[in-house]
């Protein structure tokens, strides 16, 4: 797939590193071919480049490149495998965790409504041989819970520079990836300390649900569902292990797509499978309708942040938000005025090229905004590589509008209203303002020293 965003130059030097991970991916290849045989060596591998990761700033090293690779359909097969013929001492319970953004693709991919969708996948998904199925949305609820806090800190202490204004968003990994390895020291103070929903349900999972069920987080196989390849970088950080138990709080994410190749592989389509409740973290509930947050195109940070601040900050009430398109429709902006005088300025700035035109007004030191919703994909994560690609790699505008208005449709779910999620602060968190919520829900973004790193890229 060839990389839009890079320089002739860039492209060169990620060439190589595509060449080393793609061989390094055949040799891993070759070697699951050798020691695993079974009926699921059928599946073709997905054949991913490093190029479908937005961050084209040659910061992919060959080691990660590697790591990359082994996360696809093949490591779920593994643990099926696993599961199906080893010690059972050496099982591993298999919980897969599925992105909002990814179920509009399965409802337009066929012909669904959302939930149908989603419990339709369940089904597909427990019939492999899954165990449990959750939906991320509760870990998006914290993550907004806490960025929404953050953000009335930082106004409130704005004159402060370690409370840096604007804030970022954090959700997005390849905005992340990007602002770490390029944007040196420029950035690092401005993002937003929130962690990821990936980040926090993988937290959850490994955390929250494993003392549930009485089990060491190694015991349990990770998989996130998600509509980039981002993600797949994402579950590589650092702050994404426990050196107590070697076990990484994600293990694997696949991507929307690659679901749909295992369908396809296996014969089967959505419409066929028997359905089945998304599981909960709590006991024996189950999930009913799903819900979304009210964003346009992404989790709502934006949205949520803004009606949270003029309240919280000059209370008022904001019902309805309205949008001011600049210079295209992926680079929005919001105020919110009070006695005539603007006290709240937020954008939204979607894909590299309005990324960088915010990052030069920040160096320049003519970013006036409050707060920015900061995402990679242009048109958001709906179009995501991972799900609104055709195979040849073009977007596929059909499927995506389809997925819009799929998603568009799901009703709006307000984090503050989440009865589970303030539960949780109490009996897992040990409250909304303890260390432990700094521990577990936030991170720190500093600059990784980098000889390639420069702000001279052009998108």
């Amino acid at each position: 797939m060839k990389c839009e965003n890079c320089t002739k130059k860039e492209c060169s030097k990620k060439q190589k590193n595509d060449d080393k991970a793609n061989l390094s991916g055949d040799l891993l290849s070759s070697r699951d071919e050798k020691e695993e045989k079974s009926e699921f060596h059928k599946l073709a591998s997905a054949k991913i480049l490093l190029s479908d990761c937005l961050a084209c700033d040659n910061c992919v090293t060959s080691e990660e490149g590697v790591r990359i690779f082994q996360q696809n359909q093949k490591e779920l097969f593994r643990i099926l495998n696993l599961n199906k013929k080893c010690d059972p001492s050496k099982h591993k319970v298999l919980v897969v965790s599925l992105c909002p953004q990814s179920l509009p693709y399965f409802a337009a991919k066929f012909n669904l409504g959302v939930t149908d969708a989603a419990q339709r996948l369940c089904g597909f998904l427990k019939s492999l041989g899954v165990h449990y199925v959750f939906d991320t949305t509760i870990a998006a609820d914290f993550s907004i819970l806490e960025s929404q806090k953050e953000f009335v800190q930082r106004y409130r202490q704005r004159n402060q520079e370690e409370h840096a204004l604007p804030m970022f968003a954090s959700a997005c990994p390849g905005w992340i990836r990007y602002a770490e390895r390029v944007l040196s020291n420029l950035v690092s103070p401005h993002i937003c300390t929130a962690k990821s929903p990936q980040q926090i349900m993988g937290s959850l999972v490994k955390g929250y649900f494993a003392r549930q069920q009485n089990l060491s987080p190694d015991k349990i196989f990770h998989i996130i569902v998600a509509p980039c390849y981002d993600k797949k970088l994402e579950a590589l950080r650092e702050d994404f292990y426990t050196a107590l138990y070697n076990s990484q709080d994600v293990d694997c994410v696949l991507t929307s797509g690659e679901i749909v190749q295992i369908m396809e592989q296996k014969n089967v389509s959505l419409n066929d499978v028997a359905d089945a409740a998304v599981d909960s973290l709590f006991s024996d509930l189950k999930e009913g309708e799903v819900v979304r947050h009210d964003g346009r195109r992404s989790d709502g940070y934006l949205e949520h942040i803004f009606k949270h601040a003029a309240k919280e900050l000059f209370d008022m009430e904001v019902k309805e938000i309205t949008y001011k398109v600049l210079k295209n429709k992926d680079f929005q902006e919001v105020t919110l005025e009070k006695n005539g005088e603007t006290v709240l300025c937020f954008a939204a700035a979607y894909g590299f090229r309005n990324i960088q035109n915010m990052v030069l007004k920040l160096k320049k030191g003519k970013c006036f905004y409050h707060f920015v919703e900061v995402l990679a994909y242009p048109g958001g994560c709906l179009n995501g590589k991972g799900q609104a690609q055709t195979e040849d790699g073009k977007l596929d505008k059909a499927l995506l509008g389809q997925m819009e208005e799929a998603y568009a449709a799901i009703p709006v779910h307000l984090p503050e209203t989440n009865t589970h999620v303030q539960k949780l602060y109490q009996d897992w968190l040990e409250g909304t303002d303890s260390r432990k919520v700094q521990e577990t829900l936030h991170t720190k973004y500093c600059t990784v020293d980098q000889a390639a790193a420069s702000l001279d890229i052009k998108w």
